[in-house]
Order: structure tokens, then sequence, then C-alpha cells
């Protein structure tokens, strides 16, 4: 005769997870899914904007992906690329990055100077894209004002956002590094 403990442990594990304030998924209460790096907002290599099957590219703010769009278009007419190096990325992927840069570059205070905290990222709201290869990064640093993309920081020549405005006024001064955002602070 089997034991029924193993399963009995496993609904008390579940009953306790599901009390502990975890959120609702549809798996059941208090059950969140294990997301794949895919899932989180890692990007395979070679992804475009036209790759709507990636979460990075597929959560990206509609407006800011359709500007990305026309600039692809437009670069790939004078036969440059514009890959999608990062864009939306989990509350997760970027706590995980962020604790990466504390360790690389040995405080916290450095490493906001290249990663901002889940609660301030534009990526994690879908607003900002890094894009590649350099030649990529270059056209849309010369061109990106013509379709509201905007590089945002000195120090990333690959982070754009989206400025409409700069369509008719041009993209606005960049900041040194994010730890001159306002945006940014708290």
């Amino acid at each position: 005769m089997r034991s029924t403990a193993p399963a009995v442990a496993l609904l008390a594990l579940a009953v306790v997870l599901a009390g502990c304030g975890a959120e609702e998924s549809a798996l059941g209460p208090g059950i969140r899914p294990v997301l794949s790096p895919i899932d989180q907002g890692e990007v395979p290599d070679g992804t475009t904007v036209y790759d709507t099957d990636v979460p990075a590219v597929a959560r990206l703010d509609g407006d800011l992906r359709a500007a990305l769009t026309a600039a692809s278009d437009r670069a790939a007419d004078e036969d440059v690329i514009l890959l999608v190096n990062s864009g939306w990325r989990s509350p997760e992927l970027q706590e995980r990055l962020l604790r990466d840069a504390v360790t690389t570059y040995g405080s916290r205070e450095e490493a906001a100077r290249w990663v901002a905290t889940p609660e301030t990222s534009a990526h994690v709201s879908g607003d900002a894209v890094d894009v590649g290869p350099f030649d990529g990064a270059y056209w849309l640093d010369l061109h990106g004002a013509e379709f509201g993309l905007c590089r945002i920081y000195v120090n990333e020549p690959w982070h754009f956002e989206l400025r409409p405005e700069a369509r008719s006024a041009g993209c606005p001064q960049q900041y040194l590094d994010p730890t001159e955002d306002p945006r940014l602070a708290g």
C-alpha cells in the first residue's frame, strides 16, 4: 500500500504558499509559474523588431515598437540592420541585472550609472529599447529623431526611448548617465 504522506506534504506546501501573499496565476491561487529567460525578457541573438513572438519585443509600448519598425524599415533601405539587444524586461530580470551590476561595479551607487531599479526602469515598463550592432545604434542616433526615437544617455549609445516631440523639435539633451535622470530618482 502506498503512503499518501508525499501528496499530503505537497498539498500542505501549496496551502502555505497560497497564504504567503503570492500572486494569483492561471495555475491557481498562490502558485507562480517559473518563467524561462526568454519569457522574462532576455533576447535571443539576432532578434529584430519584427520578432513579435519574443516577449522583449512584443511587450514594448506599441508606439515605441511602431516607431522602431519604421526606423528599421528605413535603415534596411540603407543596408543597415537594427537588432533588438534588449527591450521589455520583467522586474525579476531587471533586479538580477542590477545585482550583477553591483557585483561588477562594486557598489549600488556605481551600478546605478548603468542599471535602473525594477521600479524605475524604462525597460520594465516597455518604454526603452537597446539596439545594436554598433552600426545600427549609430544610424539610429543620427536618424532616430525623424521617428521620435532618442538616445537618452551619453554613456549608453544603444539605449533609445520614444520622444514623439523629437520629430519636430529634435531630441532633448542627453543625460550623462542614468544617475542624472530625474525620472529614476527614488
